[in-house]
């Protein structure tokens, strides 16, 4: 199975993936959704980089978003919506996947000289995309819906 990162997604789909890096340019924090041990869902605050054709995530030691992505990878991603409505501008953003630790001081090196997190331990996790999806307006008319899955095309959705 091929390893689908940022850097495969945007070769695949480069208008989407534009609109999605755009997307989560303008906030620092974003909407990460994790699975806690009983199955259930949990939402809490993140940072992402795309640094090196990687979708990324730092975390600190030990936090439930860590430890749940050490239990169990998967994980959906929403780009914060700002403020007014989520459907403004470029729409609202969804990235679902498998997220993993990087624990190779090559690779967390620089991380940490680019991003800067806090002094002391850090996870990071790199990702492999499964689906992004991207939500808007058109008109004020259309629902528009354009996904992405690995593998194939974009498909787009109009509803009235």
């Amino acid at each position: 199975m091929t390893r689908t990162n940022w850097a495969a997604f945007t070769a695949a789909a480069p208008e989407l993936a534009h609109t999605a890096q755009e997307r989560f340019a303008p906030y620092r924090h974003h909407v990460l959704a994790t699975l806690r041990k009983d199955g259930s869902p949990r939402t809490s605050g993140l940072e992402v980089q795309f640094l090196d054709g990687e979708l990324r995530f730092g975390m600190m030691p030990d936090s439930v978003k860590a430890l749940d992505l050490l239990r169990d990878p998967r994980f959906a991603l929403q780009a914060n919506p700002g403020e007014g409505t989520a459907m403004g501008g470029t729409g609202d953003i969804r990235i679902s996947g498998r997220a993993y630790e990087v624990t190779d001081p090559a690779v967390k090196g620089p991380y940490a000289q680019e991003v800067k997190p806090p002094e002391g331990p850090f996870h990071l996790f790199r990702t492999e995309l499964t689906e992004v999806v991207r939500t808007y307006v058109e008109d004020d008319t259309y629902l528009v819906v354009e996904s992405w899955r690995p593998g194939g095309p974009v498909r787009t959705v109009k509803r009235t």
